[in-house]
């Protein structure tokens, strides 16, 4: 299949953002952006109208107002543009999943094998810029057979090179040149990118560089140039079209269960089962530069049942707000697991399926970080010694659990966090409290045991309380209670240490 690559071009995208919502007359008026270069302030972009009075980029702000008295300026904001390039990037997968930024201002999408669904190339070209006109963008857009040639047939091809797919009339700078390489075959006549047809090669590489002849071959093909998409298109990826857009709750849900059989026979064949799922939806309403509706879900083990995956999705699906109707829904396997042959009459699959399903509907309701079994971690550091673990996933061999938690210690059941302050009265240097105010009611200590001293690991200097030793002790007060207490930090000149209460006994 030939390669087909569409080059969209935004020559005024500064201005066009700043301008969106504006009201007609004031479109009309000249507006420049500025940024401070050297303590002047230098003009970086100009609307239409500020460019037929003259103004262009690399003027001071004191000649462009020579030009323009009534000039509208404003401070150019090239980061909020170049996200705003990402989302119109993001935007452009409605006619194709492969797109790229092309910084500073255009869009690469490859439109390989997609342009008939929208009725053929000069329909879909013009789909896309009339899409971004109507959204207030100046926009252009050329097709041709390699990335190179479509950028330089967007900004310097006439009608007729773009629809003819022609280069050889287009000025040297659509090669993507540096200036001082423009400059250097300016000087030699050479001007035309046909120009270079007749030439040798060996005498272009050695006066002119290998740029040079890396960009002519990318422009006909010769060597390949590849477009890093925007975001990595999953392997296992669906996408729905629709004739007419749809709104109800049962034609999405519809929409939905075709897009999970689909997607579930690709897995299968892959040997694939899905850990995380996200469904975007496309309405007919949407801006260019707005995300579409997105729901992820999550699950406990890999699956690939559309069933099971369905009655996941269905109470997330009330979320979706179709407004006028959804034109595209795209379903994603974004994380994948190996998942070989499912046997489903062994004894005990039932009672698993039925756990992984409950697991499932408990993670969509309370939240994926809510439902987690804690296995030990390697850590003296009360807070740090268990680990959160996927509920359905197999636990590390007792091997590598043996002996990380310390049998010979006693640990409370319950721990605070963080660990609250309290004030307490206690002898020094190392005697436990004799009394402790908590949470404005005082306890005297009858009974107490400790230290046990716990240092901080190396790797956290100072520790998350701003001190690198704690010195355990386990007290219970008159009334029988039993609680964690420890001191941070030691008895030194200048120096106070802090008690704090960490968890309970019992």
């Amino acid at each position: 299949m030939t390669r087909r690559i569409v080059a969209l071009w935004l020559p005024r995208l500064p201005t066009d953002a700043r301008q969106r919502g504006w009201s007609a007359e004031r479109r009309a008026m000249p507006l420049a952006l500025l940024r401070t270069e050297r303590q002047r302030r230098v003009v970086v972009a100009v609307n239409r109208a500020a460019e037929a009075v003259g103004i262009q980029p690399g003027l001071t702000l004191a000649d462009a107002r020579a030009l323009e008295p009534g000039l509208e300026v404003a401070e150019a904001t090239p980061e909020a543009d170049s996200g705003l390039l990402g989302r119109i990037a993001d935007w452009a997968r409605r006619f194709s999943p492969w797109t790229a930024a092309d910084e500073p201002d255009g869009v690469t999408i490859d439109v390989t094998g997609c342009a008939h669904l929208f009725g053929g190339e000069p329909a879909l070209l013009a789909d896309l810029t009339g899409r971004l006109r109507a959204a207030g963008f100046v926009a252009r857009a050329a097709v041709a057979a390699t990335p190179a040639a479509a950028w330089g047939l967007v900004r310097f091809g006439t009608k007729e090179e773009r629809r003819l797919e022609r280069l050889d009339g287009l000025p040297m700078a659509a090669l993507r040149l540096p200036a001082e390489t423009l400059a250097a075959l300016h000087a030699v006549g050479l001007r035309r990118v046909g120009d270079l047809h007749a030439m040798p090669r060996a005498g272009l590489a050695a006066r002119f560089g290998g740029r040079l002849l890396q960009r002519y071959d990318q422009a006909f093909g010769r060597l390949d140039e590849p477009i890093s998409p925007r975001r990595p298109v999953p392997p296992q990826c669906e996408r729905l079209a629709f004739a007419e857009p749809i709104a109800t709750p049962e034609s999405i849900a519809g929409a939905l269960r075709h897009l999970l059989r689909r997607l579930c026979t690709g897995l299968e064949a892959a040997g694939l089962g899905a850990r995380r799922l996200r469904l975007d939806a496309h309405r007919t309403d949407q801006r260019v530069d707005d995300e579409p509706q997105s729901l992820t879900l999550g699950t406990s083990r890999p699956t690939r049942d559309p069933a099971a995956l369905a009655r996941l999705f269905t109470p997330l699906l009330e979320r979706i707000e179709p407004g006028p109707g959804l034109e595209t829904l795209t379903l994603a396997a974004t994380e994948t697991a190996p998942l070989g042959a499912i046997q489903t009459s062994a004894d005990g699959d039932e009672a698993d399926t039925a756990l992984a399903d409950l697991v499932d509907r408990l993670a969509l309701r309370l939240g994926e970080r809510t439902v987690l079994r804690l296995v030990p971690r390697e850590s003296w550091l009360p807070e740090r010694c268990v680990a959160p673990w996927p509920p359905l996933d197999r636990l590390p061999a007792p091997s590598a659990l043996h002996g990380l938690w310390p049998a010979d210690r006693p640990r409370p059941l319950r721990l605070l966090t963080p660990p609250e302050p309290v004030e307490a009265i206690a002898p020094v240097p190392d005697d436990p409290p004799l009394q402790f105010l908590w949470r404005g009611r005082h306890h005297r200590v009858r009974r107490a045991d400790g230290p046990e001293r716990i240092e901080c690991e190396w790797w956290r200097p100072e520790g998350s309380l701003g001190v690198a030793t704690r010195d355990y002790y386990r007290v219970e007060d008159g009334d029988g209670r039993r609680f964690w207490l420890f001191r941070a930090g030691l008895y030194r000149p200048g120096e106070t240490p802090r008690w704090f209460l960490h968890g309970f006994f019992g």
